[in-house]
């Protein structure tokens, strides 16, 4: 019995070494082990001297995969037949030469912080560092360490990036963006900013800096926040992940890919996850439903497929944000009411349901010779029932009752439909060391708000006739009266807001003198055509892009429409010099172009006749971009790092008085310049970061009032920079499977953004830093990692942005997420 005891816990001692081909031992290399038709796996890394050991607890069939970033994954049988020692000697892990694809239909491998290509930025697989122009990754890995469930959360580690309140929406280099100013895989989507898109089923998150009109159509001058999901991958991989933390959340997730048959050429992908939380705001929440499924097809080397669904229901509040009153000589004090402030009623609700179709689809019929299509189809749907401040109360003679908020109510729906469809075709041409690829192409895309939109509106002080208008102290009988604590004031169409003894229940909507208000249905589409050639020669290349443009709005669609169209040419040239193999330097200028549209809200001075009239009848908001810049790979492509001087000017803004379309402008213009840097990859094979830094001076160059010219542009810090790193104990220390998290984030002051020319005024924002830390344990051979989040560390009150002095987007006090993940 003693013999049968021992042997039970007998267990099998492998080791072996790690090299690359140039025979330097790899310190960090992850070897991972699983057994055949059994679900057990584990696995370690390898020491600084390239070795590795670990233990199996039975004989039997193991594959074991050997990975490192910049070095092809290597995978092998082994049979362990007998309870001894095994020495699997030396393995050479080689270098990756990456053959890019055409269409992106398979997931990316690596499992660090860097991605070293991009799709977007030119149509056509490029790595980073033979672009020239600034583009900045956020990759899952570095969205998982963060805990970033959500955008804004994952893109604030990006140079020169700064949220401008709650929503999901940012000033990139000193420019604000308009709504459209993201992108799904490249493609136009309407991704309308209110509520903040869930990032577990994105492989990275592209920040594509300057105006991109000659890729995506119009473009914000600023810059593109590009969302890539995740696609299948040729091997088999498994997580599920829970979270749980402050204000009252709770996550799940799931991601499962890898291939259908046995040749796999069949591959799946499957993305999942559910949020319910709260807020450290006042009756506010996100709740959050996601499902995706991706499959791609490739049964040879010169054809691919992919197909993908993404389906978003999204219900919460529409969180306007912090209200403050009482401007003191033109200053007012953010801590006139507190952050968690908000008006907003228990039965108040924002709720949006997305559908998104995606097919990408490739084919070479010759070596130097194919043909790419993509096509996008989304639905898009709002139900909005909200309470929100309208300004300042008044008492029967326009005194401002300093204790009372005016209220409106709004009760919205709308129906959006969008079409995007993309195709080109490329020829490659290489003779010696001259390569050309040409590139071909034609693009289109459909945004429609369908008929049935329209919203129920209670606002202001009720007349005598029983209509809601501003109220007029100098004809005070035209208005309901009523008295209260002895003061009497104009009755309202929704009952004030007591600063004083807030109340955020459930409140009678029923009782409210409700306009009807009608959201016309709306068209406008744009067509592309554009030519594309990058070039090399020797260590010199160029990227030349030209293209032309058609847009078509159509107000009133299908009713009594009123019709306005417009076309651009649009130039981008880049040059990029190989330094050394490592360091590249570029050059580039281009150009953007925006018409004014419905659909689309480019100026919040003109957001009063985007459901009246259409702001299409003036010239289009144009932009161009200066920049030069180095590019570098360090420590044998560990570790990447960007240099960019840049200049964007925009001109053609709609100025004026925000309700008279007849006095509308685009007179505005504005310009930024500056210069930032983004860092990221392995400075240790278990040290990892991301750094960044810019300078910007974003100033207004016309304006409606021309005190604000010279002014700094609204919602852009001059100084902004990040730093997160993580760092993971050696398997060999005492401390192994324990590791850490450190980041801190520092954004300068700056103004609400809303254009200034509203007489409320703008409210200059104290600059902050804060600091997050993570602590990540690992057990060995289970393939669970739980991890400990704790941001804003020192519970700093800070102010993320804000659109005007009733709508300040403060940041959250300091919380707690605890996750744990699961692969296999």
């Amino acid at each position: 019995m003693a013999f049968a005891f021992n042997l039970s816990f007998a267990q099998i001692s492998v080791k072996g070494k790690i090299t690359n081909n140039e025979g330097i031992p790899i310190f960090g290399a992850t070897i991972a082990y699983s057994e055949k038709n059994i679900e057990k796996s584990g696995g370690t890394i390898s020491n600084e001297d390239g070795t590795y050991n670990f233990e199996l607890s039975n004989t039997g069939s193991y594959l074991l995969t050997v990975s490192y970033i910049g070095t092809k994954i290597t995978s092998f049988q082994k049979e362990f037949t007998q309870l001894t020692d095994y020495d699997l000697g030396t393995l050479v892990l080689q270098e990756i030469v990456e053959q890019l694809q055409s269409v992106e239909v398979t997931g990316r491998l690596r499992t660090d912080y860097n991605s070293e290509y991009s799709f977007s930025a030119t149509k056509v697989a490029i790595k980073n560092k033979e672009l020239p122009q600034a583009v900045a990754t956020v990759t899952k890995e570095l969205i998982d360490d963060r805990l970033a469930f959500q955008l804004p959360d994952a893109v604030k580690t990006v140079s020169s990036v700064s949220a401008t309140g709650l929503y999901n929406h940012y000033n990139i280099r000193g420019i604000t963006q308009a709504d459209d100013g993201q992108m799904l895989n490249g493609m136009r989507t309407r991704q309308y900013y209110f509520l903040q898109p869930i990032t577990s089923h994105l492989e990275r998150v592209e920040v594509i800096k300057g105006p991109s009109s000659v890729t995506f159509s119009s473009a914000d001058p600023g810059g593109t926040v590009n969302m890539v999901t995740k696609k299948p991958l040729t091997e088999k991989r498994s997580s599920i992940s829970f979270t749980a933390g402050s204000f009252g959340t709770l996550r799940a997730t799931a991601d499962f890919t890898g291939p259908l048959n046995d040749s796999k050429t069949l591959l799946y992908r499957f993305n999942a996850a559910f949020q319910e939380a709260d807020s450290f705001r006042d009756v506010v929440n996100n709740n959050a439903i996601l499902i995706s499924p991706s499959f791609s097809y490739i049964p040879n080397e010169n054809t691919s497929l992919n197909v993908e669904m993404i389906y978003n229901n999204a219900e919460g509040n529409l969180d306007r944000g912090q209200p403050i009153f009482g401007a003191i000589n033109g200053e007012y004090d953010l801590n006139s009411t507190p952050i968690s402030r908000n008006v907003g009623a228990s039965n108040d609700h924002y709720k949006t349901k997305e559908l998104i179709f995606m097919a990408n689809f490739g084919h070479k019929f010759t070596e130097n010779f194919g043909f790419n299509a993509q096509f996008m189809k989304q639905t898009w749907n709002e139900d909005l029932a909200e309470h929100r401040v309208d300004g300042t109360a008044v008492d029967i003679d326009g005194n401002v009752i300093p204790t009372l908020a005016r209220m409106r109510y709004d009760q919205r729906q709308q129906f959006w439909e969008t079409d995007n469809f993309s195709t080109y075709f490329n020829y490659d041409i290489k003779k010696g060391n001259i390569t050309n690829k040409i590139l071909v192409g034609y693009d289109a895309t459909r945004w429609e708000r369908q008929i049935g939109a329209g919203f129920l509106r209670a606002r202001r002080y009720l007349t005598v006739s029983g209509g809601q208008a501003n109220y007029d102290p100098s004809n005070p009988d035209n208005f309901q009266q009523m008295a209260v604590d002895g003061v009497t004031m104009p009755v309202p169409a929704v009952p004030h807001f007591n600063l004083e003894n807030p109340f955020n229940g459930a409140r009678n909507t029923n009782s409210y003198n409700l306009a009807e208000l009608f959201i016309p249905a709306n068209l406008n589409t744009s067509n592309g055509i554009y030519i594309q050639n990058q070039f090399k020669v020797g260590k010199f290349s160029a990227l030349l892009n030209l293209r032309y443009e058609w847009f078509t709005d159509i107000f009133n669609y299908k009713v009594d429409e009123e019709e306005f169209t417009t076309s651009a040419l649009v130039p981008r040239i880049g040059l990029t010099y190989e330094v050394t193999k490592n360091i590249s330097a570029y050059a580039t200028y281009l150009e953007g172009f925006q018409p004014h549209t419905n659909t689309v809200s480019l100026s919040p001075t003109a957001e009063g006749f985007f459901w009246s009239a259409s702001p299409s009848r003036f010239d289009p908001l144009e932009s161009s971009l200066t920049e030069i810049g180095a590019k570098g790979e360090f420590l044998k492509g560990k570790l990447f790092a960007n240099l960019a001087i840049f200049n964007v000017t925009q001109k053609n803004l709609l100025l004026g008085d925000t309700y008279d379309l007849d006095n509308l402008t685009t007179r505005g213009e504005q310009r930024s310049r500056g210069f930032e840097t983004d860092i990221s990859g392995y400075l240790l094979s278990n040290l990892q970061l991301t750094m960044s830094y810019a300078f910007t001076d974003a100033t207004i160059e016309e304006d409606a009032i021309e005190e604000y010219i010279g002014e700094r542009i609204g919602g852009a810090p001059k100084h902004n920079a990040n730093v997160w790193g993580r760092y993971d104990f050696h398997s060999n220390t005492i401390l192994k499977g324990i590791g850490f998290g450190l980041g801190a984030q520092y954004v300068d002051e700056r103004y609400t953004w809303y254009n200034p020319t509203y007489d409320t005024g703008r409210v200059l924002l104290p600059a902050y830093t804060i600091f997050d830390g993570a602590l990540y344990y690992k057990p060995n051979n289970t393939g669970i990692q739980l991890t400990l989040k704790a941001n804003n560390l020192f519970n700093e009150t800070y102010w993320l942005g804000g659109l005007n002095p009733s709508r300040l987007g403060p940041g959250a006090p300091r919380n707690v997420l605890l996750n744990a993940t699961y692969k296999f």
